[in-house]
Order: C-alpha cells, then sequence, then structure tokens
C-alpha cells in the first residue's frame, strides 16, 4: 500500500532521482503555464489574468481528489502522508509576508527559481532576495522563537477542524473551486477584456468529472481504523500473540527513571479510576483522541517510548490496535496493567486492600481516597529494580526519520 518507502526500494541515490525528475518535470509545467514571467504572476493582483489561481488550484483539488480516492479504495495510507503542521499565527504573517513579497517581486519561491532558470534577471534577483531571507531569518529566529512556535495545533487538517468526513469536505472544496472559476473566468472578460467565447469547451467536462470523482469519494468513504487493522493484523498480531510489545513492571519503572527515552506514559482508563490512582507522569486519553491522535498535536516522527496502561491488558491492548493503525512506533503495552503494578509495587502500608474476584476491566484495589497521583506507588523508587532483580527488556525504539513537505 501507498505511500511506498523510495529509499528502501530504490537506493538513496534512486530516491534522489526520482526527485530529480519531478522536480524537472514540475518546473517544466510551471514554465509551460508562463509562470516564468514576473508579469503573468502580478497580473493576477489587478484581476486582469487569473491563470495562476486556476492552474494552481486545479493542480491542487486533482491531486487532493486522487489521493482521497486512492485512500476511499484502500490503495493508499493517508496517515502516512507528510501534512505541514499548523502554527496558526506564525502561518499568518508568514502567508502576508510572502504575499506582499508576491506582489511586490511577482515571484513566489517556487516560479522564482523556473524564472532564474530561463535566464531572467528579476528572477535571479528574487532568488538572490530569497536566500538572504533565509539567510536572516535563521540568524534573527531565536530573538522571536516564542511566537515561531506558537498556537502549534500539530496536523490540523479542515475534516479535523470542521469534524466531518474527508469524503465531504472534498466535494465542498471541488465546488468552492468551480465556483472560483466561474467567478474568476467573469472577473478577467470584465476587467482584463478576455474573451470566454474562446476558451476550451472540455473544461467543463473536466470540472464535471473531477466533481464525480469527489462524490464518489464521498459516497464510498475512508477506510477506520478497524479496516486498517485488518490489513495489519498479519503483520502486527504476532507482537501481541508473542507479547513483545508487553514490558514488565521493571522494566516501565527503569523507563520512568530513564530521562534519554522520552517517555510518554498513556492511561486509558475511565476518568474516574484515574483520579483514583494514576502514574505520576501519565495522560489520561480518551479512545475518541486515541482514534484522531494527529488532531492532539502529536509528532509520530518524535523519537518517544509511548507505553499504554489500563487496568488490566484489554483496553490497552485495544489502543494499541487503534494507535498502530495510525502509524504511531515505538508503542508498548503495560504487562498486567495497574492491577500487577499495585500488587509488584504496594505495602500493607499503603492503605490498599485487594478485595477477591472483579473482572479484567477492574481495578482490584480499594483506596482510602482518590489521591491519583499522590498515592506512594505513583512512581517508585529506583533502587527498587535492585530487589526485583533481571528483567526481559522488551523496549527497541525504531528511528523514524521526519518526513518534509515544502511549498511550490
Amino acid at each position: 500500500m501507498a505511500p511506498f518507502q523510495l529509499q528502501a526500494l530504490l537506493g538513496y541515490w534512486g530516491m534522489m532521482a526520482v526527485y530529480f525528475v519531478l522536480g524537472l518535470g514540475f518546473g517544466v509545467a510551471l514554465e509551460m503555464s508562463g509562470f516564468g514571467k514576473s508579469t503573468k504572476l502580478a497580473a493576477q493582483f489587478y484581476f486582469k489574468e487569473l491563470t495562476v489561481l486556476k492552474v494552481m488550484f486545479t493542480a491542487i483539488i486533482t491531486a487532493m481528489v486522487l489521493i482521497f480516492l486512492s485512500a476511499s479504495l484502500g490503495l493508499l495510507d493517508y496517515s502516512k502522508l507528510y501534512v505541514n503542521t499548523t502554527y496558526l499565527w506564525p502561518g499568518i504573517l508568514g502567508g502576508l509576508i510572502m504575499g506582499v513579497g508576491f506582489i511586490i517581486g511577482g515571484f513566489c519561491p517556487g516560479t522564482s527559481l523556473v524564472g532564474m532558470a530561463t535566464f531572467k534577471v528579476d528572477g535571479l534577483f528574487f532568488v538572490l532576495g530569497g536566500l538572504f531571507g533565509i539567510f536572516m531569518f535563521g540568524e534573527t529566529v531565536s530573538l522571536y522563537d516564542t511566537f515561531w512556535n506558537s498556537s502549534f495545533y500539530g496536523r490540523l487538517t479542515l475534516f479535523d477542524f470542521f469534524g466531518a468526513p474527508a469524503g465531504v469536505i472534498v466535494v465542498g472544496v471541488v465546488l468552492m473551486a468551480i465556483a472560483m472559476f466561474w467567478g474568476g473566468e467573469h472577473l478577467e472578460r470584465l476587467i482584463g477584456g478576455r474573451d470566454l467565447k474562446r476558451e476550451p469547451k472540455w473544461r467543463y467536462a473536466a470540472a464535471a468529472a473531477l466533481l464525480l470523482l469527489a462524490l464518489f469519494t464521498a459516497f464510498k468513504g475512508m477506510p477506520t481504523l478497524e479496516d486498517k487493522w485488518q490489513k495489519l493484523a498479519g503483520e502486527k498480531q504476532p507482537l501481541l500473540d508473542h507479547r513483545d510489545v508487553y514490558i514488565e513492571p521493571a522494566e516501565m519503572l527503569s523507563l520512568i527513571h530513564d530521562d534519554t527515552r522520552g517517555l510518554l506514559i498513556w492511561d486509558v482508563r475511565p476518568e474516574k479510576e484515574y483520579n483514583l490512582f494514576h502514574l505520576r507522569a501519565a495522560k489520561r486519553m480518551e479512545e475518541e483522541t486515541l482514534r484522531h491522535i494527529h488532531r492532539t498535536g502529536i509528532d509520530p516522527t518524535v523519537n518517544q517510548v509511548i507505553v499504554l496502561v489500563g487496568n488490566d491488558e484489554k483496553a490497552a491492548t485495544r489502543a494499541w490496535k487503534l494507535l498502530t493503525a495510525q502509524d504511531i512506533p515505538n508503542l508498548y503495552i503495560l504487562s498486567g496493567g495497574l492491577n500487577r503494578w499495585l500488587e509488584t509495587f504496594t505495602t500493607k502500608e499503603d492503605g490498599m486492600v485487594m478485595p477477591r474476584g472483579g473482572n479484567e476491566e477492574e481495578l482490584r484495589f480499594t483506596f482510602r481516597a482518590a489521591l491519583g497521583a499522590r498515592q506512594s506507588a505513583a512512581e517508585p523508587d529506583e533502587r527498587l529494580l535492585r530487589k526485583l532483580g533481571d528483567f526481559t527488556p522488551r523496549v527497541k525504539m525504531t528511528r523514524v526519520v521526519k518526513r518534509q513537505g515544502g511549498c511550490g
């Protein structure tokens, strides 16, 4: 299933060759569209010629429809595609700065390279100015890094923001684009004197075809996490069956006291039980949050160990499957859950009584008060590791290379 790891398939230089061909093709397409001329690009801001709007928006919505159509058909795992993370206010300010530069210089970064490649002097000066701006940004970003990293929303998409199915958003964006094209053409007619009768008629058929594909995508719907897990089960289920991802309380304690692992503890129990007792560094995660983990701003490329804890193992294992289906790496489960943790690290002086019976979803301890992480077993002393003896380490960090995106 796409996306494919080009470096694994073709090697480093093979991957770079593919990137080179794609970049070259993109540049050729821009030049064929006339985007190497600053006057043509600047004309859109005067509503005389909106070729830039139509070409770029056509590319965007075509890619969008094909991506989500492929995802709906099970040919592509959308969660594995890099999506630029959202820093709202820095992004708005950066967009305004780029927009002003676009109006003044007549180029955006990608088109300025096309202009330079075709020996246009203004394109060359724009590229040099862009490089100087990059240098100045790198030298001064420490002065305003708080703002630069503010209003972080993670991988925020339109369907995340509106809480609507991806297919519905795809249809909405296509309809918006068609309306913009229609309005843009009439602006060109009124302000630029363009004769719309000379425009090709096939553009109507192309717009209709794109809309039909978008409607089919919305009708088909995106695969659920359960569907994704079924495809992954053949590869990932043995990790559960062989208990390769279940870590002993002793290893968990060693991770808690190891500052080099970047440990995250996610407690998947109800709020009432979490308030009664939880590990000191644990964060409670509801299932709805786990199902849309990218909305939380969690970056799966950050090399951290994530340990899921429940009262026993059932809820944590279910959470492990949901997160694995979203391509979150370095996931582990506390073996035996907090019931086994408490059996290992509590004493009679802690004021707890373990009643008989109880199913695997219940916390089989009673507490005198709901103290949460202030219970004595919330973060046991590291010296207890000596008493517990040796354990078989399960945690093996998978180093994830950060995927990057960019702007043409």
